[in-house]
């Protein structure tokens, strides 16, 4: 199935690993050029860069100004076509609301929730000029499945979900179509890494990590296709959405957790 994407130029935060880094290899795939955002890079990314189809900038998001810097890598190779939002992080809060801090609080929204409206901010004028564009983001089943181990995080999913769903209202005349994703777990180091949510589950609760990993798939009733996400598989809706094949498709958030969530 051709894509449309040939041609295209795409800007993905969060690009150095995990579902960022597997949807800038899926769209250098289709022939996309990509301006790959990340804190400190990866050498995978050092590997895509000499191929010549992405350049790799080091930029921290979390930062005001960082966004717009970003950003500004996409006039040097003829302007923005589309906007992987991906960027974001948790971590695991198990002492509860009351101790959570405004700095945390703060610190959790500056990275997932206001990285990607800068982000987004910034992109629409160059997508405008291009006559039309996309904005695909990733977000999370906690947007509207709430979890008091990481409250701050499902609060920054649920704005990042409210904020897309409104500028596709605002924008579509326009061209431009914004679309989310709600992974559930998936295979990347938030979730399995030395200090991910798995490995921490499995410290405080005295288990070893495959014990943790189990539970984290039992939970909710258990997936049921009884296993976590690839990044890969969320790399290749953000494909579709990006392209022209899901023309009409805006305003939508896509859930792509295994069957995790059971509700309507």
């Amino acid at each position: 199935m051709d894509l449309g994407l040939t041609g295209k130029t795409a800007v993905v935060t969060g690009a150095g690993k995990g579902i960022g880094l597997a949807v800038c290899r899926a769209l250098i795939a289709e022939g996309v050029t990509v301006i790959a955002g990340s804190r400190t890079g990866s050498a995978e990314l050092d590997q895509l860069a000499a191929g010549g189809a992405l350049i790799s900038v080091l930029v921290d998001l979390a930062e005001v100004d960082g966004p717009a810097k970003l950003m500004g890598h996409a006039d040097a190779v003829g302007g923005l076509d589309i906007l992987v939002n991906n960027v974001g992080a948790t971590k695991i809060r198990l002492d509860g609301f009351l101790q959570i801090t405004d700095e945390q609080w703060a610190d959790a929204f500056a990275l997932n929730f206001f990285s990607g409206l800068r982000s987004t901010r910034a992109a629409i004028p160059r997508m405008i000029a291009k006559g039309g564009g996309n904005v695909v983001t990733i977000g999370s089943v906690n947007a509207f499945l709430p979890d008091p181990a990481v409250i701050d995080y499902s609060a920054a999913k649920a704005a990042v979900w409210n904020l897309s769903k409104s500028l596709s209202k605002e924008f579509g005349a326009q061209n431009l179509r914004f679309n989310s994703i709600s992974p559930g777990p998936v295979e990347t180091d938030l979730w399995l890494g030395e200090h991910g949510v798995a490995q921490t589950v499995a410290t405080a609760s005295g288990v070893d990590f495959e014990t943790a990993k189990a539970t984290v798939v039992a939970s909710q009733g258990g997936f049921s296709t009884g296993r976590f996400t690839k990044p890969d598989e969320v790399a290749d809706l953000v494909l579709l959405l990006a392209s022209s094949r899901a023309g009409n498709v805006t305003g939508a958030d896509f859930l792509i957790d295994g069957g995790l969530i059971k509700t309507l």
